[in-house]
């Protein structure tokens, strides 16, 4: 894969003819960067936003209250001598100038360049890729990450996972936070808690003004999913952590800003309340990624949310994802022929008890508290034959990797079935430490790594096996720290299970 050069990000090459004569011309608008996401075979997303001044408290990043033209090119080579795609698409204020171009017509697994202009200015040059041919067995790197509290730390390990030259990325949710600053913050957030539009297009400005966020959007396409710090923690379909009676205004504002901020297509644009996140990602005969939504149809946290020893959690009408949500992929189990399934969630999976005895102590946040919702997933991969499933998970601020057990009631006899990997947090927490949970390890054999250090999560999917490296920094309150790798495992090809490298 080509290198994106400091000359090529920061320049973007040459300027177009200006458009939009007879209005004051705008100071430099791509403040927010250029980022890509959702690729197929013959097309990917671009995306860019339109703010001056990223921090303006009315959330609208200093733009005149007007549309503005903004033209987009494509070409195979960061020079952008051989264009291959451009045209124009139409920032307006309803949509906080933000732009989504779903460009078609490119070649299957090939690499593109892209770059915008708004009146004399050129964007960032970003690197995408679209993804193989429907039939090609094609090597992936994938990269995940999740939890980026903005005041907590800076978020260098974006720019380690940028500077490994991921094929893919996947955010698995919390983006971005919407409590207001706190003392103990090491970089100052601005605005209040994130309530209004305007809040959460504020918040979403400021995460997207930091260099190394940028430069991990300009490096490859994103696939990206919510949890709940988005809109609000813990939050659970219509119903909010603190009773409030304003919160469906709230979380149609947060679904919104959203939507404006990331590169998503336009099926996902919000209709009030309502957002269609949930979708499949093909890449190639290699690997089809099922994209959930946890939050937005489960039902509420049973027994008042948090660890409990708590029989409603197996209640069988209980569901975290929703019943169409469910529906639908039970069916792409069923229709799957790829290599590997895997499933880019948000809440812990795999069972997590934390106290001795025969009664079991659980988050009911996580899947734990929707026991009859993940027998049924389970049970549906397996009856289905699914080749290699992978379960993708974030939210916890730990790094885990375990085995998915058949029957979580006997899982050290039980047989293996899938494979869990949890990214910890860019950010949230602070440092971390090297501290283990022995009597978690101890409690749940099945979980073969626990860490509490921040980074991100490398994977190689090939044919063979699937390999994830866990990265870990050893500090994020300070700049510049260094990734290394915590532990490797594999995965086989037809042999689920982790093994340790």
């Amino acid at each position: 894969m080509s290198k994106l050069t400091r000359r090529t990000l920061l320049i973007g090459g040459v300027a177009l003819a200006t458009a939009g004569a007879g209005f004051p011309k705008l100071d430099n608008p791509f403040t927010l960067g250029v980022a890509s996401g959702d690729p197929r075979p013959d097309g990917v997303v671009l995306w860019t936003r339109l703010a001056p001044n990223p921090l303006n408290e009315d959330g609208l990043g200093g733009m005149p209250n007007r549309v503005v033209p903004v033209h987009w090119e494509i070409a195979e080579d960061e020079g952008f001598r051989r264009i291959v795609r451009r045209g124009t698409e139409v920032a307006r204020p309803d949509s906080a100038h933000s732009v989504h171009v779903e460009p078609f017509g490119l070649r299957p697994g090939a690499e593109y360049f892209y770059r915008f202009r708004a009146d004399d200015h050129i964007s960032p040059v970003g690197r995408t890729r679209t993804a193989p041919a429907p039939w090609a067995l094609q090597d992936l790197t994938m990269c995940f990450a999740s939890c980026s509290h903005y005041g907590e730390g800076y978020f260098t390990a974006y720019r380690r996972l940028a500077e490994d030259d991921p094929d893919l990325v996947l955010h698995l949710g919390d983006y971005q936070y919407e409590y207001a600053a706190k003392a103990a913050d090491v970089r100052a957030v601005v605005g209040p808690e994130t309530r209004t539009l305007a809040d959460y297009r504020l918040r979403h400005a400021q995460y997207k003004t930091d260099a190394d966020l940028q430069f991990a959007h300009s490096v490859a396409p994103w696939l990206v999913v919510w949890d709940d710090h988005e809109t609000e923690n813990n939050w659970a379909d219509e119903v909010p952590e603190q009773p409030d009676p304003d919160f469906l205004a709230r979380r149609a504002a947060a679904f919104q800003a959203y939507y404006e901020n990331m590169p998503l297509r336009r099926s996902a644009r919000p209709n009030g309340i309502d957002m269609q996140l949930y979708r499949r990602v093909q890449w190639g005969a290699l690997a089809n990624f099922h994209m959930l939504d946890t939050r937005q149809y489960r039902d509420d946290q049973a027994c008042g949310d948090g660890w409990k020893t708590c029989t409603e959690a197996g209640n069988p009408t209980r569901t975290i994802t929703g019943a169409d949500q469910e529906a639908w992929l039970l069916d792409g189990f069923r229709r799957s022929r790829a290599r590997w399934d895997v499933l880019g969630q948000q809440v812990f999976f795999a069972e997590r008890d934390r106290k001795d005895g025969p009664e079991k102590e659980l988050s009911m946040d996580s899947w734990d508290g929707y026991l009859a919702s993940r027998d049924r997933i389970t049970r549906g991969w397996v009856d289905a034959g699914v080749r290699n499933t992978v379960v993708l998970t974030g939210d916890v601020h730990a790094a885990y990797a375990a085995d998915i057990k058949a029957d979580w009631n006997d899982p050290a006899s039980s047989r293996t079935v899938g494979t869990e990997l949890v990214c910890t947090s860019v950010t949230s927490g602070g440092d971390g430490n090297d501290t283990v949970d022995q009597t978690q390890l101890r409690l749940n054999p099945h979980i073969k790594l626990h860490s509490r250090r921040r980074g991100y999560v490398r994977t190689r999917f090939t044919a063979q096996e699937m390999r994830a490296d866990f990265r870990a920094l050893p500090f994020v309150r300070q700049p510049g720290a260094p990734a290394t790798t915590l532990k490797s495992f594999v995965v086989e090809d037809r042999n689920p299970g982790l093994n340790a490298v």
